[in-house]
């Protein structure tokens, strides 16, 4: 008898834990995941049975693991496009040195040859220019020309010196300049590399948490995205925002726009502009262009040198910055979304402007 009343308060205790376990994981259910996070309930393990779904309060940590770790590689992709720019500027500005230095040495090497000239004329002339040995002559009117004549070569010979002088001045700024140059381009070719080293680590550490999912999980881990997104944006909308946001595009507005949402449907890639793929920032940037009005290639630049404007005054075709470190841009395209490239993995969508801690706002064409 007491050896029953054990065995059915074990049953009890199972039964009563896996339905526990099986409500809080029921994919049909959103729970707002509490803070913080309490310990899961003790499992009771059943001989044969099979694992309970894992507890969404899991999933959502692994969530907000992901979304930290490609919010990081994000941050690094800005650093890296920031540095390929400064990288393609600064080279291009070495080859303009290089040819204004390799100018420099043809006239220096031009300047010569004449100051050579004159001086094997005045040799040939028995040590006196021309000019010279004309105003010795006993003619008042031929001295007086020879005098003009010294006067013109002197000017000729000081001018030729001045130039010569000036042309080695312009060659030693150009080399400095150019080795200024150089020390920039390696620099950020060091801040290049490091970066691409930190998107890669960061991005595989989010792929290795993905892997490690079941495919329900996965299903489930998105669901738990979404919502996420979902609450975010019912929240900024529920602000009564959008009543006043009614500004209209502009006609580059419109164009930029048109652009973007074209792209839909396009992988995002770090580092990449387009035609095949983008990250977030070279879609804005890109799009921007498109409509004729060039902007800063990263976000975080996009942030710090584009005209800001309040959220309420936003329209169509301006660009919302979003986290505390401008990692991230999307266009606004009206009625409270936006078009962006969100992620690796994931490709160029329609999304609602406030599913984003928003930063700010900031319009190319102001």
């Amino acid at each position: 008898m007491h050896r029953r009343r054990i065995a059915t308060a074990a049953a009890i205790a199972v039964v009563s834990a896996l339905t526990a376990l099986t409500l809080f994981a029921s994919p049909g259910t959103a729970h707002a995941a509490p803070d913080p996070q309490p310990e899961p309930p003790a499992s009771v393990t059943v001989p044969g049975a099979m694992a309970p779904p894992a507890p969404s309060a899991s999933l959502e940590a692994v969530r907000l693991r992901i979304e930290e770790l490609y919010g990081q590689a994000a941050s690094a992709t800005d650093a890296y496009n920031l540095a390929e720019e400064r990288t393609r500027k600064q080279s291009a500005e070495l080859v303009t040195l290089a040819e204004r230095m390799a100018a420099g040495e043809a006239r220096i090497e031009e300047l010569k040859n004449r100051a050579g000239a004159a001086a094997r004329a005045q040799y040939r002339g028995g040590g006196l220019p021309p000019e010279a040995q004309l105003a010795l002559t006993d003619d008042p009117q031929l001295f007086l020309d020879g005098l003009g004549r010294i006067r013109q070569g002197q000017k000729a010979t000081t001018d030729l010196i001045g130039e010569l002088t000036q042309a080695q001045a312009d060659l030693a700024a150009y080399s400095k300049d150019a080795g200024l140059q150089w020390e920039k381009l390696e620099d950020n070719r060091v801040k290049r590399e490091k970066a691409r080293k930190e998107i890669t680590e960061k991005i595989a550490e989010a792929r290795k948490l993905e892997d490690k999912l079941q495919k329900e999980e996965l299903e489930r881990l998105l669901q738990l995205e979404r919502q996420a997104q979902q609450q975010a944006q019912a929240q900024w909308l529920g602000s009564g925002i959008l009543q006043e946001i009614d500004g209209r595009a502009s006609e580059q507005g419109k164009k930029a726009i048109a652009f973007a949402t074209a792209q839909i449907g396009k992988p995002y890639v770090w580092g990449a502009e387009g035609p095949a793929s983008y990250d977030c920032s070279g879609l804005t940037q890109t799009a921007w262009a498109a409509a004729g009005r060039g902007i800063p290639r990263t976000s975080q630049e996009q942030w710090r040198l584009l005209p800001r404007i309040d959220i309420r005054d936003m329209r169509p075709g301006d660009l919302i910055i979003y986290h505390s470190d401008a990692s991230h841009v999307g266009m606004y395209v009206g009625n409270g979304s936006i078009v962006h490239a969100p992620r690796p993995g994931r490709h160029v969508t329609l999304a609602g402007a406030g599913s984003m801690r928003i930063l700010g706002v900031v319009r190319p064409d102001r």
